[in-house]
């Protein structure tokens, strides 16, 4: 994957960062036996998947027509059983 610059955008880097901060406080609380603190980092996590969302679609992440999985190279013909 790192030869494909995959996660190398603004959205990627902020939704991830979001994410990670959102683990570490469900992890805090989940430590301090505090179950809404948990909740409340959960909900951070999901904001950050939201946001890289939003910022790919504002055209901060990378457009799929440039990922190397998304580009067709060559045609081959269908693999086949041998008998």
């Amino acid at each position: 994957m790192a030869g494909s610059s995959h996660g190398h955008t603004p959205a990627a880097w902020t939704g991830v960062t979001i994410a990670f901060i959102g683990f570490c406080v469900a992890g805090a609380f989940v430590v301090m036996a505090e179950p809404l603190g948990f909740w409340a980092g959960m909900a951070i996590v999901v904001l950050g998947g939201v946001v890289g969302l939003v910022m790919s679609a504002m055209g901060l992440g990378m457009p799929k027509e440039a990922h190397p999985v998304h580009r067709v190279t060559a045609t081959r013909e269908p693999a086949v059983a041998e008998r």
